[in-house]
């Protein structure tokens, strides 16, 4: 199980730039994109739960709102908080019950992080898609950002998707075609698309907010 870290991360990167006439455009224009790590933690899991399918300025409202009522994100602390706790952190209904369910398998035993972190990436997915509300984006952003594996290609992420049209000058891409596209940059998948991730923030000027 490969990762990559602070220590070979921009090699990756070159070494992604020397293959990729596109991928060797964004180290030029933009520089290496930044090191997106996050603990490999229930409180990553709530975040990344948080930013399905909504802006990163939504996700992080909400986020930093349940911060600040809570103090320190925990499974069992979570299972404490009220439905109108989490409504008044932004929470939908949905998300209300996802970060729960997870937070009551931690609780339980019935997951443990620490343990996935030794587990292959199809094993890590079969145990998360398990819970609801837990998907395959989820479960790619949480082996790229949380354990650095470095071959995932969340192919359903909206800012990636848009990066490689952008980039390559295309109205339009098909799951295929990005799959395709993708098969040279095995098995670095997962930095190529934070280059491509750091090029949409840069073209878009998006401002992060964590």
């Amino acid at each position: 199980m490969e990762q990559f870290s602070q220590g070979n991360y921009h090699q990756l990167c070159d070494h992604l730039g020397n293959k990729d006439p596109y991928l060797n455009r964004i180290l030029d224009e933009y520089g290496y994109p930044p090191l997106w790590t996050r603990p490999n933690t229930f409180e990553t899991l709530v975040l990344t739960i948080l930013e399905q399918q909504v802006s990163l300025a939504s996700a992080y409202a909400a986020y930093r709102k349940l911060k600040e009522l809570a103090g320190t994100i925990e499974p069992a602390s979570h299972l404490k908080l009220t439905d109108e706790h989490l409504q008044s952190c932004y929470f939908s209904r949905q998300k209300i019950r996802y970060t729960r369910e997870l937070a009551q398998a931690i609780v339980s035993k019935q997951i443990n992080l620490e343990e996935l972190a030794d587990q292959p990436g199809e094993q890590v997915r079969l145990v998360l898609k398990k819970l609801n509300g837990i998907g395959d984006w989820t479960v790619d952003i949480y082996l790229i950002h949380a354990l650095q594996r470095t071959d995932i290609f969340p192919v359903g992420d909206l800012a990636l998707v848009n990066a490689v049209k952008m980039i390559r000058n295309q109205s339009t891409i098909t799951k295929e075609e990005l799959v395709k596209i993708s098969e040279p940059w095995k098995p670095y998948r997962s930095i190529a698309t934070m280059m491509l991730w750091h090029y949409y923030i840069k073209k878009k000027k998006i401002k992060l907010l964590n």
